[in-house]
């Protein structure tokens, strides 16, 4: 007769991934704009929240654009809008834990009138973890049962804001569009609290003696995120965002530059496994009885290291507008990737704003470098990627013609999977067939090892191992067994 007895406990558990997309749009009114040259999309989050079969988030979307006026000179104007969405998802309820990843991924500009409108794709990303109950056997008296050690998790999310301030001078009069980037570099669990490194790719398209130029600058941060549950030490996956971004710039007359202050808030998410190494029983079986075994499965991606990749990429590139000798180039500004994994790597391209003169008029047309990297040294499980672009050149290699080469940051969050499966729950369900023969003879399939055999012969594994030392697991399919039945 079996006596099972049961381990049982709470965990938190991912239950969804989920994605949508929406449109939104800002309209700018009233203003004597001539041709617009760039046009620069901030998306940020405010809220989300899991609900009855449906997760609410919104946003705010501040739109940046530079456009010519009447003289042929460079002005910008900047609008923000407020939006929210849901997605509905028979698994949402309330309580769960949401973590959302805001992107915008395609703009688009018409004229309506003397008013134009910027109409924006925002994406949306939607990890929802929710607590659950794990119960499994931990003994099964009057069982022959097979153990394994395997790893049961629970994840740990974390999330908290930090100021990033930096000082700086450079050689220009304006700054008209700044774009930011954000990139973790490294993140690790301390004792009560997650330390995030990184940097912020700050592209600023500013103006110099009336012209339009592009200026790259590199700003490191370094946060510290409390987190009770952080005890053990180990790697943790984390994205950042710009929450918040103001850039005061003052012209310094009497040494030809400017002084630049930035400030930034950024707002971090992540997690974390806490793992548990367990005997489960993964299997089992009565010599007298039929066993009916529930099973269940349990698995997790599993942070190990983030790995820093930087490469430059090279090449012709795609121009919407036709250019010839006529045309100066001025500055690429804005620029920004748009990729996906492929076997060995990533690829993409890397997109950008040159902006130029022809027959004395500022315009600008939308640059592609197409590109693939190889990654090396990646598990084959790897996870989030991110790609910041660190600055950007095109020139004009023949008439018609340009060529680009780019900088990258890519950063990867490499983990493995942890896989664990064990029995839940074990009921009888009549007695097996008795064999009364005398002799039997087994002839064992290729691969067979020796708990597969013994469950085949109905007997405990360490009795085949000592009537049959001879054997070598996994058997090869050529071996016969002999069982041999006495009589009391």
């Amino acid at each position: 007769m079996l006596n099972a007895t049961y381990n049982t406990g709470a965990y938190t558990r991912k239950i969804a991934e989920l994605s949508a997309q929406s449109i939104v749009e800002i309209k700018f009114v009233g203003q004597d704009v001539g041709e617009v040259v760039a046009v620069c999309p901030q998306v940020s989050l405010s809220s989300v929240e899991a609900a009855s079969g449906r997760v609410n988030y919104g946003g705010r979307l501040i739109c940046t654009v530079v456009y010519v006026d009447g003289d042929n000179k460079l002005c910008r104007v900047q609008k923000g809008a407020e939006f929210s969405h849901h997605i509905d998802s028979e698994a949402l309820a309330p309580a769960q834990t949401c973590d959302c990843r805001l992107s915008c991924e395609h703009t688009n500009l018409k004229r309506e009138g003397s008013s134009y409108v910027v109409s924006a794709v925002v994406g949306a990303n939607i990890s929802v973890s929710d607590r659950a109950e794990r119960s499994y056997i931990n003994s099964l008296d009057g069982a022959v049962v097979r153990r394994e050690e395997g790893k049961l998790c629970n994840a740990v999310s974390f999330s908290g804001e930090s100021e990033v301030d930096d000082d700086f001078n450079l050689v220009a009069t304006d700054i008209l569009v700044p774009s930011a980037q954000p990139v973790v570099l490294n993140c690790a669990v301390k004792t009560g609290l997650v330390e995030v490194t990184g940097e912020i790719y700050l592209s600023l398209l500013a103006v110099r003696e009336g012209a339009p130029v592009a200026l790259d600058r590199t700003i490191p941060f370094k946060a510290e995120i409390s987190c009770e549950q952080a005890v053990v030490p180990s790697p943790a996956d984390c994205r950042a965002e710009i929450k918040d971004m103001t850039i005061d710039c003052k012209v310094n007359e009497e040494r030809g530059k400017s002084d630049v202050t930035f400030n930034a808030t950024l707002a971090f998410c992540g997690e974390f496994y806490e793992e548990e190494t367990v005997s489960l029983i993964t299997d089992a079986f009565s010599t007298e009885n039929e066993l009916n075994l529930s099973f269940s499965e349990e698995k997790n991606f599993v942070c190990t290291d983030v790995k820093v990749y930087q490469e430059r990429v090279s090449g012709l590139c795609d121009v919407k507008a036709k250019l010839d000798y006529t045309c100066a180039f001025l500055a690429a500004a804005l620029p920004c990737a748009e990729f996906s994994r492929t076997l060995e790597g990533i690829g993409g391209s890397v997109n950008a704003t040159l902006l130029y003169e022809q027959g004395g008029e500022i315009r600008s047309t939308e640059v592609n470098l197409p590109f693939a990297v190889k990654l090396s040294g990646l598990n084959s499980d790897c996870g989030r990627v991110s790609v910041a672009v660190c600055g950007i050149s095109i020139r004009q290699r023949a008439e018609g013609e340009c060529e680009a080469e780019a900088a990258l940051k890519i950063t990867v969050t490499d983990g493995e999977d942890r896989k664990a499966r064990y029995v839940c729950a074990a009921e009888e369900c009549g007695a097996k067939p008795v064999n009364d023969s005398a002799i039997s003879i087994y002839i064992p399939a290729a691969g067979d090892d020796l708990w597969t055999t013994a469950k085949k012969l109905n007997a405990a594994p360490e009795n085949i191992r000592s009537a049959n030392p001879e054997l070598t697991f996994p058997l090869t399919g050529k071996e016969r067994i002999l069982v041999f039945r006495g009589k009391s």
